[in-house]
């Protein structure tokens, strides 16, 4: 169903509402749990991928989704360390494809204000249908995010099944208490699979993480956010068919006529499946497991109370992607730190004590611009709502109390760890010969004497110290010769640098890493007609160019952002599975339009015999 009314009806009988809906109206929905090997479940289990009506907010209708055993989102797994279980994901996948998908123009005006026109509920005017994405069938792989397991386990983008047939996945789970999640992760189609539905939390438990005596059973509690957007009725209000709308440049890629089009946003927020619901909580602390499980959107937030007011002193963050953090981390929505940010795939596990918040409600909101809990239409932020606790009025027993230490097996790398470096370029969109849109090069060094200085694929990096260093590109497409070899036991340092563009969260398969850096880099020398550097790309010796670690990302990670004019440094090793993995920005349509790459993790008594050994690990 097609609409072209982009009205935002603020009115209606059932309180304020935003986008023609009523913020908070709703109960969170939780997903149900799926122990395998406890309850009646063998270590082998069956999770069937199948088309469900689902109430995603009750002055909806009913929304046709895909979904795992038909809950949106999928049934949250728990499994302890060690224990290696056995997933059939059986496609039973049919019918028409539940998703509207098009492009709009890149901006359009509402109320005299220029906004993005993501941020419009509904198609409206100039939204051009992709008409090709309702074809598509049901097809399908799962990639359990953050799982050490071996490569034929791990969900390779063209490893997808259709109907009848299941994806056999093996997970060892030999790895440290975490929060993973599990998705689609089809080739040329993530974006729309997972817009589908197509979404699950998965967490591994173990000894250390038991010894905590955390928040459990029903004061643990998972929180997936994603964004959405959905068609109008002639009324102005959402049917409930989802709608994936980008935004597209004004101009095709000059080189191959191509439309070029943004990564998609939504102007309505889901946790856990809900639009903006309310979550009824005792003034206790909870463990909340929150996860960006959106195609694109960086969420920031922040804890408010009713009269916009942040809520100081309330979150702690004791866990990262893969894993405990050394200490809890205060989040007080200060000036020092006026938000939480998290972008797509990355996982927070955080702790919130509401005993100060007795009979109070606090609100969830994505910051703009603006103030938190303003709406900010024109920052991409039209409506700022997530979600609303309601902190029961009687006083109850709390035994728990936050330690001071959360993992004492926490180790932090060194750079005297031995290991050995890649070096991966992020290139700004319109760069020459990549349709438009930002690419992945990987780059080797060279002898600056070996190439033509400056041309096209060639790099110069002038680093803190001001030695420059030439780097050739080897590859810069999906299908491109295979570069990475890593030994398996190897520690590995990458390095992302970004030349312009957007923020790419960077995920690498099977491994977990952690952060060496975030260096500032002056990289007004690239250019894109070119697509090399006519001057180095230079370190930022400015002292105020100096970007810390946030302490909330000195933990394990298997995300990271990367901004403009950065280049982060992340090391990691790479052990406990062989075979051929993926790295990628977890923006899906970046992933989809080919910023994905592959790697290979081989055991070193094979790679003595590789002919071309030369390629590995070379700084």
């Amino acid at each position: 169903m097609k609409d072209d009314n982009t009205t935002n009806d603020r009115s209606g009988t059932d309180g304020e509402r935003f986008g023609g809906l009523t913020p908070f109206l709703d109960p969170l929905r939780v997903p149900p749990v799926l122990r395998p090997g406890r309850g009646g479940h063998g270590a082998e289990v069956t999770v069937e991928l199948e088309a469900a009506w689902v109430r995603l907010h009750s002055q909806m209708a009913p929304t046709l989704v895909w979904a795992y055993d038909g809950h949106y989102p999928g049934p949250t797994f728990e499994v302890r360390r060690g224990q290696r279980i056995r997933v059939a994901w059986t496609n039973r996948l049919t019918g028409e494809f539940p998703v509207l998908a098009g492009t709009a123009p890149l901006t359009v005006s509402q109320d005299g204000v220029t906004v993005p026109s993501t941020a419009v509920p509904g198609t409206g005017d100039g939204f051009e249908e992709v008409k090709e994405v309702a074809d598509l069938p049901g097809w399908s792989v799962t990639h359990l995010h953050g799982a050490v397991t071996g490569g034929g386990n791990d969900g390779w983008t063209e490893n997808a099944v259709s109907f009848g047939d299941a994806q056999l996945s093996e997970y060892p789970n030999d790895q440290r208490a975490a929060t993973l999640w599990y998705h689609d992760h089809a080739m040329h189609i993530t974006r729309w699979n997972v817009f589908a539905g197509l979404a699950g939390m998965y967490l591994v438990r173990d000894d250390e993480e038991a010894a905590l005596r955390l928040p459990a059973g029903r004061y643990e509690i998972p929180l997936v956010l994603s964004d959405r957007n959905f068609a109008l009725d002639a009324d102005g209000r959402p049917t409930g068919e989802p709608l994936h709308k980008v935004g597209r440049l004004p101009n095709p890629d000059p080189e191959t006529g191509q439309q070029v089009t943004i990564p998609f946003t939504g102007p309505y927020t889901l946790v856990n499946g809900v639009v903006w619901p309310h979550l009824a909580v005792e003034p206790r602390w909870y463990r909340f497991r929150l996860l960006n499980a959106a195609n694109a959107r960086i969420f920031q937030l922040a804890l408010v109370d009713e009269s916009g007011q942040p809520v100081r002193g309330a979150i702690q963050q004791i866990g990262t992607d893969a894993g405990l953090l050394p200490r809890p981390v205060p989040v007080d929505f200060d000036e020092a730190q006026p938000r939480l940010a998290i972008a797509p795939a990355e996982r927070m596990d955080l702790l919130i004590d509401f005993a100060a918040l007795r009979g109070r409600r606090v609100r969830l909101v994505n910051v703009g611009g603006k103030a938190p809990g303003a709406a900010d239409p024109a920052g991409n932020v039209p409506f700022p709502q997530v979600m609303e606790f309601r902190v029961d009025g009687r006083p109850v027993r709390d035994r728990f109390t936050l330690p001071k230490v959360i993992s004492a097996s926490f180790r932090e790398l060194s750079h005297d760890t031995p290991h050995g470096h890649r070096l991966v370029v992020l290139t700004p969109p319109g760069t020459v010969g990549g349709g438009g849109h930002p690419e992945i090069w990987e780059m080797v060094e060279v002898d600056p004497a070996s190439v033509e200085i400056p041309s096209d694929g060639v790099i110069q990096l002038t680093d803190a110290e001001g030695e420059t260093t030439t780097y050739r590109r080897v590859a810069r497409r999906y299908d491109d010769t295979l570069n990475f070899k890593v030994e398996h036991g190897d520690y590995e340092q990458w390095s992302f640098l970004n030349l312009g563009g957007p923020t790419h969260p960077m995920h690498i398969h099977l491994t977990a890493f952690q952060l060496m850096g975030r260096d500032p880099y002056v990289t007004t020398g690239f250019d894109r007609a070119l697509g090399g550097t006519r001057a180095p790309v230079a370190f930022d010796t400015d002292p105020g160019a100096a970007i810390p670690l946030a302490p909330g990302e000195r933990g394990w990670k298997d995300v990271v952002t990367v901004p403009a004019g950065q280049l982060v440094r992340v090391l990691g090793p790479y052990e406990g599975a062989q075979g051929r993995f993926m790295y990628h920005c977890h923006l899906l349509e970046h992933e989809d339009m080919g910023m994905m790459r592959a790697f290979t993790v081989v055991p070193p008594e094979v790679m003595v015999f590789d002919h071309h050994r030369g390629d590995h690990g070379d700084h």
